[in-house]
Order: C-alpha cells, then sequence, then structure tokens
C-alpha cells in the first residue's frame, strides 16, 4: 500500500502545518510529506493567517483526502484509535475537544502578534494587552487540564490532539521570551522534548529564509 501523503508548509512559520504533521506523528502514521513552495497561494494564506480552515495541511491516505487541521486529527483517531490522540473517557474527550477547537478558532491577537518562527529569538519581546489576553487565557487553560489530568501532558501520560494543537504556541512562548509560571514552562520542556518536535524543529532551522518577514504583514 502506497504511503500517506501530508502537504504541508514552511517548518519554521507553519503552525497549521506543524499541528497536522505532529498529529500523524503521534498517530504513528506512516507518511511522506509534499512541501509547498513559498510562493504557493496556499502557503502565503497560512502565513498571512487568513484563515484557521484552509487546504494546507493536507492529508492523502488509502483514497481519503482529508484537509483541516482538526478534521485530520479526527480521521487520524478513527484509523489509528490504539494511538490515544483523543482521551478514552468522553467527560476528558469532550474536554479535549473543546480546547482544541478553542484554540482553531481563536487566539487572533496572540497568533498575529507573535507569528510562528522557531528560528529566531526575542529577548524582553512587548507584548500588548489583546495578546497578552490570549497568552492568559491559553495558561489558564493548560493549568486547568495539567492539573485536572495530572500530566504530564494536557490529558495525562501521552501526548495528544490539544497537545499537538498547542504545540506553535510552545515555540511562540520561546521566541517571545513570554514569562511563564513554573509548571508552564516544565510543559513547554516537555513538548519541546518529544522526539517528533525535535525532529521538526531540526529541519524549520535548516530551513532558507526564502519569506521575507516584512512581507507577511503578521
Amino acid at each position: 500500500m502506497a504511503k500517506a501523503v501530508l502537504t504541508i508548509s514552511s517548518k519554521n512559520y507553519g503552525a497549521w502545518a506543524l499541528r497536522g504533521w505532529l498529529m500523524a506523528r503521534l498517530a504513528g502514521l506512516d507518511f511522506t510529506e509534499k512541501v509547498i513552495s513559498p510562493d504557493d497561494p496556499a502557503m502565503k494564506a497560512e502565513m498571512l493567517l487568513l484563515s484557521s480552515s484552509m487546504l494546507v495541511p493536507s492529508l492523502q491516505n488509502a483514497g481519503v483526502k482529508v484537509w483541516d487541521t482538526l478534521a485530520i486529527g479526527e480521521y487520524l483517531n478513527e484509523i489509528k484509535p490504539k494511538a490515544g490522540l483523543l482521551p478514552a473517557d468522553v467527560k476528558a474527550r469532550a474536554h479535549c475537544r473543546a480546547i482544541s477547537g478553542e484554540m482553531h478558532s481563536g487566539f487572533s491577537a496572540m497568533r498575529g502578534a507573535l507569528p510562528m518562527n522557531i528560528k529566531a529569538h526575542f529577548p524582553n519581546f512587548k507584548v500588548w494587552s489583546r495578546a497578552q489576553a490570549d497568552i492568559d487565557r491559553v495558561l489558564a487553560i493548560w493549568k486547568e487540564c495539567l492539573s485536572t489530568y495530572g500530566g504530564p501532558f494536557l490529558f495525562g501520560k501521552q501526548p495528544c490532539i490539544a497537545d499537538a494543537m498547542y504545540a506553535p504556541v510552545v515555540t511562540r512562548f520561546l521566541t517571545y521570551d513570554v514569562p511563564l509560571d513554573k509548571a508552564s514552562m516544565a510543559y513547554c520542556k516537555r513538548v519541546m522534548e518529544l522526539p517528533a518536535m525535535k525532529e521538526w524543529v531540526a529541519a524549520a532551522k535548516k530551513e532558507p529564509d526564502e519569506i521575507d518577514e516584512l512581507d507577511a504583514e503578521f
């Protein structure tokens, strides 16, 4: 059987691409990557934050084509149920879907003010008030999940769809030197230590600087 194909954008800047890619890795799916050009309209749509629901990333597998990051996660959960991308408990599963959906449709101020840029580091970055409100909400979500489900990941011992959805936020907090409490910093460290995240970050750092951030109008 042919391998699945996951279409993604920049590994340095592509937050939605990271979410879909990380879900596929966590599911244990055997796939190849198709990386679109920085000049591709779909890439620009993701970089310009025009929508949280676009054609990148997209997954082709066994005659099925699915796009939109949450839809990819739900599909992967169906074909790889033993991977535990969604919690087994119905209440936890509903909670996981809720905070994943909140990330999918919200936090526009934070995403606009702190665009993903893994290779960069901005010490003492000044965060404006609307973006700070989004950051505070993210940290409240993390605190509730870690307290409720015992960590080390948002819904317990293994990473799931929710951790994939918030992984680009982890990179943003590190890039922009966002002050974090001890528990949130420990969670960020756990996410960054995932083998899949290390693989993604290593590839991002090797990526040529082909995207003009000034033209991206973040």
